[in-house]
């Protein structure tokens, strides 16, 4: 599937620009209506530049406005928006320390800040912040300091132009985000390719990046480097067992989540006006380049809410149909919690959205189509931290939240009691609460926006100003992720586990 048949005004300047990168063909594509606009986003959001060009001067871009929770709550609930703006309350009752299952001591923010800082200029002092690149799944995949995504592209033909790359690097990346939920501490994927073992993120990336070389993904046998509707189709909980080597000695949290994830998948790729008649992933390139909204300046800028409209609306029949409904409408990634407002009238506002597959995809996948077809990003900003273990935990293990001793006393009982229904050997042990509880609802919405918190005070602590600051991205690649798992790791060495763990059904984190 292509770009553009009809090269006309802004799909002209789009397609001329893809054409000198490429050369590529290009063929129509449907689209969204557009939505109406109010705020603008700042040209000076950092983005990855290409490998091939200069980063461009980007005008600044209006973007559309936030629905409104009072005519359309299912809506706002599932808006990128949404995901800020509830947690935000959240955060204003935790500096007050006012939290229900947590306490918060504000004199150790200043330390979590300066425990990030001390990670960020450990890596980054000596070749530049700027080198920093945004959190995303390639980094994952060259765990070990093996350039492997630069080395499937080089295993390619040279005939297969740009945009075939982009869309085969997509096809991989959702593929390998769906997968990328907690693993658990057992669990463990030796590489084919050199023997070596990895674990949790980076062993299912490698694991995912593996099976898609061997065509685990795809229906055509002429090219196993694609991921398809008939291809997932095919998965079984036993095929996917044997790709992720898992066994009772090697037992992964959530398989059958998993699976049936990419199974589900497969029936959403059904949607040919974004994922094309081949119902393939990486098709919504086209999509988003063919799109009323997407502007055509030196380089095609795309609108994150019509990226985060695309992908929230398209990928919706997969998330299991028990997460939360409010008029028979499931909102995904979102849950009630106790300590926010309540009205009969409005149970919307009980509810906090954090949707972190969904936004880990949107990290993840900007990430091709800006290495290599310069694509722009326009309001990258109104994403927010992820809300999963690794930065949750740095919050706990530097001491600014504590889980209130009940709570720790119910969480414990819970581990010991899921220990021995697997016949798990207890090595440490940590409070375990399953995702719905509204211990870690309230960890997952303090976690978000502390992470606001900490972007501003991370880049004072590293001396940046204006253009040079960080972005949210950036601080969570380099600072607050990999310092959550380095702080895991001397705090829990047996196991490397977060300070309270989830009980993952393969389908949240």
């Amino acid at each position: 599937m292509g770009l553009f048949n009809k090269k006309k005004g802004k799909r002209a300047a789009i397609a001329a620009h893809q054409d000198s990168h490429s050369g590529g063909r290009h063929e129509e594509n449907g689209h969204f209506a557009k939505g109406s606009s109010s705020s603008k986003s700042s040209s000076n959001t950092p983005t990855m530049a290409s490998k091939s060009s200069p980063r461009a001067s980007i005008p600044d871009v209006t973007l559309p406005k936030a629905p409104d929770p009072n005519r359309d709550p299912v809506a706002y609930l599932r808006s990128i928006y949404a995901v800020r703006e509830r947690s935000g309350l959240v955060l204003e009752r935790a500096k007050r320390d006012q939290l229900k299952h947590f306490g918060v001591d504000m004199s150790k923010f200043g330390d979590t800040a300066r425990y990030v800082v001390s990670i960020i200029k450990r890596d980054f002092a000596d070749v530049g912040f700027d080198k920093i690149p945004p959190h995303g799944r390639w980094q994952h995949f060259d765990v070990g300091g093996r350039p492997r995504i630069d080395q499937l592209l080089q295993s390619w033909s040279s005939t297969v132009n740009e945009q075939e790359r982009t869309r085969r690097l997509l096809d991989l990346f959702l593929v390998s985000v769906l997968l990328d939920a907690g693993a658990g501490t057992k669990w463990k994927y030796t590489s084919k390719e050199n023997g070596k073992v990895y674990r949790r993120s980076e062993g299912l990336a490698v694991a995912s990046l593996e099976m898609f070389r061997a065509g685990a993904f795809s229906s055509n046998p002429q090219q196993p480097c694609q991921v398809d509707s008939v291809g997932l189709k095919r998965l079984t909980v036993v095929s996917m067992a044997h790709g992720l080597q898992v066994s009772e000695e090697n037992p992964i949290e959530g398989l059958q989540g998993r699976t049936g994830l990419l199974m589900r998948l497969s029936d959403a790729l059904q949607n040919h006006e974004v994922f094309g008649v081949d119902c393939r992933p990486g098709n919504m390139l086209d999509y988003l380049l063919s799109h009323p909204t997407t502007q055509a300046a030196s380089v095609p800028i795309v609108l994150l809410p019509t990226f985060w409209d695309m992908l929230m609306s398209s990928l919706t029949p997969i998330w299991p149909a028990s997460r939360t409904q409010i008029d028979g409408q499931s909102i995904g990634d979102a849950w009630p919690l106790s300590i926010m407002p309540s009205h009969p009238a409005h149970p919307w506002e009980s509810i906090v959205p954090f949707h972190k597959l969904t936004q880990w995809l949107c990290y993840s996948l900007q990430v091709p189509m800006t290495k290599l077809l310069n694509v722009h990003f326009a309001g990258v900003e109104l994403m927010t931290g992820l809300p999963e273990y690794r930065n949750g935990g740095l919050l706990i293990d530097t001491g600014l939240m504590t889980l209130k001793e009940e709570d720790e006393t119910r969480g414990l009982e819970a581990f010991h009691k899921h220990a021995k229904d697997m016949g798990i050997k207890v090595v440490e042990v940590v409070p375990l609460f399953s995702p719905d509880d509204d211990v870690i609802v309230e960890w997952r919405a303090a976690t978000v926006g502390f992470l606001d918190e900490l972007l501003v005070e991370v880049n004072n602590g590293l001396g940046l100003k204006d253009k040079d600051r960080l972005s949210l991205a950036q601080m969570l690649e380099a600072g607050t992720w990999k310092g959550g798992r380095e702080l895991a790791e001397v705090s829990r060495p047996n196991t490397k586990e977060p300070p309270i763990m989830i009980l993952s059904d393969g389908t949240v984190f």
